[in-house]
């Protein structure tokens, strides 16, 4: 287990900044994801904690203690990636065997049988152990690989993206399974994923990075509910949050007047007048409800039926919006409906900064 600690680093390839003075701290023990899209600069994170990249400024820390002079074996990280990094001659045992063998460590033998079994148990994988790994499909070849990892009793488990690769109900399966053992080991695991679905139910902590800087830090819930920014907001969440213009005025949200009016009762950071000031309101589908007497007409432009639910695509002039329904609403393409939305759930952005009034 092991404290990580990143503090002002910055990467630079080239002419190109994959971090800009990136701050981030992983307790001990904890599931921390860090979520964002391709070229965010999620593997160079997870790189430069491994000692396979040096920042090109700032300091990385592992339990306190400033690893820049430290190589990859030294700091005694596990990598999980994408790619299965297994040796496809080798039988699954001695996939699980080869980390133990290596001169660095010297395990004796009969400790080598006990880990694997340990191991192999943990996940499920008994009975494939004497079977060539190009025998074995996606998911027993990823759990081999994290089970790689396991038998060494690593600091810390790096993961990059170690479920992208797998069928979306293989993925949901072994989301589950690594949230469990994570519990079961006690272990400091840093995943990075594109996935926010994958982000949101698995971390303890999610860490929000866009172009090179973490824009938001927080437990799931907290990041959903309250989005620091425009980014964060339409990047979390399935479907994403809803974000209309529009300014206050009087406690009322305005697109269009008398057209497109509704109440707000959300709180707003002091000293953040708004009043007529130009805004970003944003609400989360679930927090639109179709109703006879809603204060708003819209014209149904599209259902999707998720089978729980149906998530229902509405246009109110030049502006769409998606609310989430129960499945048993029926609904046609191009009727007319009203709408009203929870006054207290509606996120304010300034329109300029993106930047959320909560958090001004």
């Amino acid at each position: 287990m092991a404290h990580i600690e990143l503090k002002n680093v910055t990467k630079v390839f080239g002419g190109h900044t994959a971090l800009n003075n990136l701050d981030l701290t992983i307790e001990d023990g904890q599931f921390f994801v860090l979520l964002g899209e391709t070229g965010a600069g999620k593997t160079t994170t997870l790189r430069l904690i491994a000692g396979l990249e040096k920042p090109t400024s700032g300091q990385v820390f592992i339990d306190g203690v400033d690893v820049a002079d430290w190589s990859a074996a030294e700091r005694d990280v596990a990598l999980v990636l994408q790619q299965y990094s297994l040796y496809p001659r080798y039988t699954v045992r001695e996939n699980l065997e080869f980390p133990l063998k290596s001169k660095l460590r010297r395990v004796a033998e009969e400790e080598i049988k006990d880990r694997v079994a340990r191991a192999a148990k943990t996940l499920r994988i008994e009975h494939l152990l004497d079977r060539k790994t190009d025998r074995l499909s996606g998911g027993e070849m990823q759990r081999v690989s994290i089970g790689r990892a396991i038998v060494r009793k690593p600091r810390v488990f790096l993961m990059d993206e170690p479920l992208s690769a797998l069928d979306a109900k293989l993925r949901e399966s072994l989301r589950t399974e690594l949230k469990d053992l994570q519990r079961r080991l006690g272990a400091t695991f840093l995943f990075v994923t594109h996935d926010q679905i994958e982000a949101m139910s698995m971390g303890d902590m999610v860490g929000v990075l866009n172009q090179g800087r973490l824009i938001q830090v927080g437990k799931p819930k907290e990041i959903y509910d309250n989005p620091r920014d425009t980014f964060v907001a339409s990047f979390v969440g399935s479907p994403p949050m809803n974000l209309i213009h529009g300014q206050l005025s009087k406690g009322r949200a305005i697109m269009t007047a008398k057209q497109f009016e509704l109440p707000y009762a959300g709180p707003v950071a002091a000293g953040t007048g708004t009043d007529g000031r130009p805004l970003i309101f944003g609400i989360r589908p679930e927090d639109l409800s179709l109703e006879p007497d809603g204060p708003v007409t819209a014209r149904v432009h599209d259902v999707e039926d998720h089978g729980v639910e149906k998530i229902v695509t509405l246009k109110v002039g030049d502006t769409t919006l998606r609310a989430t329904v129960p499945a048993r609403t029926q609904l046609k393409i191009d009727e007319d409906v009203r709408f009203a939305w929870n006054a207290d759930k509606v996120a304010m952005f300034d329109r300029k900064s993106g930047v959320s009034l909560r958090h001004a």
